[in-house]
C-alpha cells in the first residue's frame, strides 16, 4: 500500500472521530483485526495507528489497546466544544442557576427600537466614551485604576490576547510563557508566526531567573503571564515574586502581556499596579458573565495603545455594537460585579467539595479558583486516564494540552469545576477517586 493510501485510511478514522461516530474513550480493534477487516497487511494497519497516534487522536496502552483520545483534536491543543450529557470537567464556564434572570433584568429595554438601532450600528476598537468609562471603573482593582483612554476592546479574551501579542511581538519573534499555560496561546502564536519560549515555574509561579536566562540565550520580545489564578495550576503570585519579576522585566525592557481573566476570583491587583508602563492587561466578560455574551478588554500603556488598536483592526477583532451595548448596561448597573461576587463564592464551594472528594491525592490549587491540577499515581498515565474517564462520560484535560514543549508534560490532568451542577460534580469526583484508588486489575481490560 502506498503512503497516500494508508494516510487515506487514517483520514477516514479521523473523519469518524470528527463527526462523533467514534467518541473519546472508544476502543479501536486490535491491529490484526483492523487489518483483516480492511483486507490490508498488519504492517499497514500499524502505520495507520501510528499516524493516528502522531496526530493525537488516539492513545495506546500496552496490554490494554488503542483508544480514541480524550484530547482527540487536530491542531495545536485547541479545545473542542462541550457535548451533551457528559460530566464536563474540561470547560471552565461558570453558569449560576439564577444568572440568566439577572442578565435579562439588566438588558431590559435593549429591544426598544431606538436602543436596538444604536446597538446594531458599526462599532470601533475603542468603543464609546460611555463604555470606556464604565469599563475602566469596573476593571479598577486595588491600587490599579486604568484610564478610560487606555482601553481597547475586542470580541473576547482570546482576541485580546492575539491583538496584544501581534502588537508587541513581531513575526518570527520570541515570547516567553509559563511552561504550563493557557492552551490557546499556542495556536494564536502559531498563526502569528511567533515562537513561544517555555519558562520554568515553581510554587510561587513564573521564575524571574528563567526570564533572564531565556532572554540571554536569544532575545525575547515580550512575556505572557497569568499572575492571578494561573491556568492550569491555580497559582497566584505573592508580593515578593511580583516585585522580583517586574524588576527583571523592567531591566530587560520587556513588555508584559498580563492575563487577568481569572483575576476576579482573587484579591490581588494586576502587575500593572506596580509597573503601569510595562504591562498590557487583558480581560473579558466570558467567565464573569457567560460565554455567549462577552467582550474583551485590553488596558495598555499609553505608548502602546495605538499599536494595540491597529492590531485589533487589522485582525478583524473589533467587538459588535450589541456586545458594547450589553456590556455597558451590565457593567454600569452592577450586574457584572454582582455575578463576579456570586461566582467567587461558587468557586470556593466547588473547591471545598473537590478537596473532600479527592482527599489524599496530589492536587494543586489555591482554593479560590474554578480548576485544580491533579498529579496522577504512577500506575496511571495522563492520556490513558483521560480516555478511561471519557468511557465513564467524564471529560478531563490532559497535561499535554497546557505544556508548551511537546514531550515535557507532567503526569497530570486538569479538572475544570465550573460547568457541572454540584450533584454532577460530586458524582464525577467520586468516580475519579475510585479510578485513582483502583489497582491495575481494576482498569479497563481491552484484549
Amino acid at each position: 500500500m502506498s503512503k497516500s493510501d494508508y494516510l487515506k485510511l487514517a483520514d477516514a478514522i479521523a473523519a469518524e472521530i470528527a463527526d462523533g461516530t467514534l467518541k473519546p474513550g472508544d476502543r479501536l480493534p486490535p491491529q490484526r483485526s483492523f487489518a483483516y477487516d480492511r483486507a490490508i497487511a498488519v504492517s499497514t494497519a500499524s502505520r495507520v495507528y501510528a499516524e493516528l497516534l502522531r496526530r493525537g487522536l488516539v492513545v495506546g496502552e500496552v496490554g490494554r489497546g488503542t483508544f480514541i483520545s480524550g484530547d482527540a483534536r487536530r491542531g495545536v491543543a485547541a479545545p473542542g466544544e462541550p457535548h451533551g450529557s457528559r460530566i464536563d470537567l474540561e470547560f471552565n464556564y461558570p453558569i449560576l442557576p439564577d444568572q440568566t434572570v439577572m442578565i435579562a433584568k439588566s438588558l431590559g429595554g435593549l429591544d426598544n427600537p431606538a436602543a436596538l438601532d444604536a446597538a446594531l450600528r458599526q462599532a470601533t476598537s475603542i468603543g464609546t466614551p460611555a463604555v470606556r468609562g464604565v469599563a475602566a471603573a469596573y476593571l479598577s482593582q486595588g491600587a490599579w485604576s486604568p484610564s478610560p483612554e487606555q482601553l481597547v476592546f475586542t470580541g473576547n479574551g482570546r482576541q485580546s490576547l492575539a491583538a496584544a501579542l501581534a502588537a508587541v511581538v513581531p513575526a518570527g519573534g520570541r515570547c516567553g510563557v509559563e511552561a504550563l499555560t493557557y492552551p490557546f496561546i499556542k495556536s494564536i502564536a502559531a498563526r502569528l508566526g511567533i515562537s513561544l519560549v517555555p519558562l520554568a515555574m515553581d510554587e510561587d509561579g513564573l521564575r524571574p531567573d528563567a526570564v533572564q536566562r531565556a532572554h540571554r540565550e536569544a532575545q525575547l520580545s515580550a512575556i505572557y503571564v497569568q499572575p492571578a489564578v494561573q491556568n492550569p495550576l491555580g497559582v497566584t503570585m505573592n508580593a515578593a515574586r511580583r516585585a522580583d519579576l517586574l524588576r527583571v522585566v523592567e531591566e530587560l525592557a520587556l513588555p508584559v502581556i498580563e492575563d487577568n481573566v481569572y483575576g476576579f476570583l482573587d484579591d490581588q491587583p494586576p502587575l500593572a499596579a506596580l509597573a503601569p508602563a510595562s504591562c498590557i492587561v487583558i480581560d473579558s466578560l466570558s467567565k464573569k458573565v457567560a460565554p455567549g455574551l462577552t467582550l474583551g478588554f485590553i488596558a495598555s500603556p499609553p505608548r502602546l495603545r495605538e499599536s494595540v488598536a491597529a492590531s485589533v483592526r487589522a485582525g478583524g477583532w473589533t467587538a459588535s455594537g450589541f456586545a458594547f451595548a450589553a456590556a455597558q448596561r451590565m457593567l454600569g448597573d452592577g450586574t457584572v460585579a454582582a455575578l463576579a461576587r456570586l461566582k467567587r463564592l461558587d468557586a470556593r464551594a466547588r473547591q471545598r467539595l473537590a478537596a473532600d472528594r479527592l482527599s489524599g491525592f496530589d492536587i494543586r490549587t489555591n482554593g479560590k479558583c474554578y480548576h485544580l491540577w491533579l498529579t496522577l499515581p504512577a500506575h496511571w498515565r495522563s492520556q490513558a486516564f483521560v480516555a478511561a474517564a471519557a468511557r465513564r462520560d467524564i471529560a478531563l484535560t490532559p497535561s499535554s494540552t497546557f505544556a508548551v514543549s511537546p514531550g515535557h508534560a507532567p503526569n497530570a490532568v486538569r479538572l475544570a469545576l465550573a460547568s457541572p451542577t454540584m450533584d454532577q460534580l460530586d458524582t464525577g469526583l467520586r468516580t475519579l477517586a475510585a479510578m485513582l484508588n483502583g489497582g491495575e486489575d481494576d482498569f479497563d481490560s481491552t484484549e
